[in-house]
């Protein structure tokens, strides 16, 4: 526990400010009141402050989550607010934690929680905080975990894995002979037997066979692909090195990488154009027979009526498995607490881990092994047939301008989205990319 409150600093501010300015507002969760934190206001000493990102199937399934808590404490035990996810959301909690205002827990991505960490901005959790609930090191997901410490101390505590994965349509894949009995799809393995199931579905098609986003405003889809595939070959390197200070992405895995997408495209297998939406119409509706996007859109399938569809892992088509992931984690932002508000927020957090089957349901792979073990998740379906992705995830690479939804993502992704339509070389897309992304290689994090 931190012994001292941090005040409004220069730095702090011009962290804050930076979030703000470098990236539109990106799609994801509506914005909630602000209760509490920048703005303040009067609360019982009992009620637990809690901030999230969460709207869609998520936000409802965490307010059941929320409701079972209030249920078990009292109706003054708990302020939840809903914020707009991406860097909006992250420059409130900075800006409330620097004033002195924030929340008592918080959700942050793994990848937008390091910045945080390295600016002072959350609490270390302790052993004896985990002990408190009766949590250890060893309730959690091996990867998550990992990723989450931070100079040898825990910054967060994992709520989930959400990686990329294929969406297949059973209908049209049984048609290009990729179905086995039961209805799941056949093992796909290297660059060949991945080749040859595009041209076997874009047989059955007559068009696509494989669709991922890269078109209005979407940068983030082409950055997950991009990075699923990269980290799969035996040569990738960091694309960033020294929390963002340098560009060490393997040149030549990235051109190769690109050049293969685009023969994709050029064969008519790979989609030339599609926005997020009108991607993911073309599984349900048969025009494609895959669907490359976060396990998150699992909800949206099962909206579809009559459709048949499953979910797979990222085929491993180069040399290992890996796919992009993030993860959900509860933070502690930085604020002075006595023993029973950090106690309340452990059990707060110890509270939706509990209930992490019911977030599961939602498509996240739970980080809490006691659930992610469960029988019961084992047979939940599709859930259970890419529950291995968690155990190859790759995270974006530390950096103060980087991670989910981010300034990083979205210079990377637009330019790798042009490779996609054609409309420029891989070469000048990694030219294009080295560019832009000098001004943040060559500036300090204001953290």
């Amino acid at each position: 526990m931190n012994d001292r409150t941090p005040g409004l600093t220069r730095r702090g501010f011009l962290a804050a400010a930076l979030g703000a300015a470098t990236v539109p507002l990106l799609a994801g969760c509506s914005a909630g009141p602000v209760a509490a934190g920048l703005f303040g206001s009067s609360l019982s000493e009992e009620t637990l402050v809690f901030w999230n990102l969460f709207a869609g199937g998520d936000g409802a399934r965490l307010q059941i989550m929320l409701d079972k808590y209030v249920a078990e404490h009292g109706p003054n035990s708990l302020q939840a607010t809903t914020f707009a996810w991406g860097n909006p959301y992250y420059t409130k909690v900075t800006l409330a934690t620097v004033g002195n205002k924030p929340p008592d827990v918080a959700v942050a991505h793994l990848t937008r929680a390091k910045p945080l960490a390295a600016g002072g901005l959350l609490e270390t959790i302790t052993d004896a905080d985990l002990s408190s609930v009766g949590l250890s090191a060893s309730d959690f997901a091996k990867r998550p975990w990992d990723t989450q410490v931070t100079d040898g101390k825990n910054i967060a505590i994992p709520f989930d894995t959400h990686p990329f994965v294929m969406f297949f349509n059973t209908d049209v894949c049984e048609k290009a002979g990729l179905i086995e009995s039961g209805g799941k799809l056949k093992t796909i393995k290297g660059v060949d037997e991945f080749e040859a199931a595009l041209a076997a579905i874009s047989a059955v098609t007559g068009g696509v066979a494989i669709t991922s986003a890269n078109v209005g405003g979407e940068t983030a889809t082409p950055w997950r692909l991009f990075w699923s595939l990269y980290n799969q070959h035996a040569d990738a390197t960091p694309f960033l090195s020294d929390n963002g200070a340098k560009l060490t992405v393997n040149k030549d895995v990235f051109l190769s990488l690109m050049d293969r997408i685009q023969t994709w495209v050029k064969n008519g297998w790979l989609n030339k154009g599609l926005d997020y939406a009108t991607s993911e119409s073309y599984m349900f509706t048969g025009k494609a027979g895959l669907y490359l996007q976060g396990e998150w859109e699992i909800t949206t399938a099962q909206s579809i009526k009559d459709l048949r569809f499953g979910m797979v892992q990222i085929p491993t088509i180069f040399d290992k498995p890996a796919n992009l992931a993030d993860s959900h984690a509860f933070i502690l932002p930085r604020m002075e607490r006595t023993p029973e508000q950090r106690l309340r927020a452990m059990t707060f957090i110890k509270s939706m881990l509990d209930q992490s089957m019911t977030w599961a349901e939602g498509g996240h792979i739970p980080a809490y092994l006691p659930i992610a073990e469960s029988s019961a998740y084992k047979a939940l379906e599709p859930q259970a047939d890419y529950a291995s992705a968690a155990d190859a995830a790759v995270y974006d690479d530390p950096a103060w301008y980087g991670g989910s939804g981010s300034t990083f993502e979205g210079i990377v992704g637009a330019q790798l989205g042009l490779v996609q339509q054609l409309s420029q070389s891989p070469q000048q897309a990694l030219t294009a990319i080295t560019d832009q992304l000098g001004v943040y290689l060559n500036t300090p994090s204001p953290l």
